[in-house]
């Protein structure tokens, strides 16, 4: 038959258990701090994410407007560089005849 156990192998038996039950919540507590801490990082850098996405939408807008003037501005001088060529053609081909 089996004997009873002595009531101090049972105590101690007891605060091995809770000893082990004591780490395994401290190492999930301590999981889950290093979990809050990576969430709270990363939200982080999902709101730099945000507003750099923000800057550079504005940057690539003011660099589209830019290119408009600048292609209208190209037409400009094209148009004022062939009405030039046109009036030196028509003055040398009158100073010829």
């Amino acid at each position: 038959m089996r004997q009873a156990a002595e009531p101090s192998a049972v105590l101690e038996k007891a605060r091995r258990r809770i000893a082990a039950a004591l780490d395994l919540l401290e190492a999930a507590i301590n999981r889950r701090r290093e979990n809050d801490r990576q969430r709270g990082e990363l939200e982080a850098q999902i709101q730099a994410f945000g507003a750099d996405r923000s800057r550079l939408a504005g940057e690539l807008d003011h660099a589209r407007a830019n290119i408009s003037s600048l292609e209208a501005t190209n037409r400009e001088v094209a148009q004022r560089l062939d009405q030039a060529v046109d009036t030196i053609r028509a003055v040398l081909d009158s100073q010829e005849r």
